[in-house]
């Protein structure tokens, strides 16, 4: 008795939820293997983030570490442009897998 009255096709739905369940487990673990790079002043803060957003790489200029204001602004700076750009990322691919329902 999966059709019921208002509701349509409840088996059908069950079945792609369960489709799509395993397509986001598996996007998620694709993300977390892909990396973007954030650069700010010219290179001086470089920054690698993951799709699950975890810092693998932190770089910083001898020029702009001797500046510990400097220093904190750019790293903040860079930091918040890595996690853009990693939400971005997710959201590229991730999004995707929802278009495809119909309910």
């Amino acid at each position: 008795m999966d059709k019921l009255p208002g509701l349509g096709d409840m088996g059908g739905m069950l079945k792609q939820l369960r489709e799509l369940q395993g397509d986001l487990v598996k996007a998620q673990k694709e993300l977390a293997k892909e990396t973007v790079t954030a650069e700010v002043a010219d290179g001086a803060i470089r920054i690698v983030i993951t799709g699950d957003q975890r810092i693998t790489s932190l770089e910083i200029s001898p020029e702009v570490a001797g500046d510990p204001q400097k220093l904190a602004k750019l790293l903040m700076q860079g930091v918040n442009e890595a996690l853009e750009a990693s939400r971005q990322m997710a959201k590229d691919r991730l999004g995707p897998l929802s278009q495809g329902l119909n309910f």
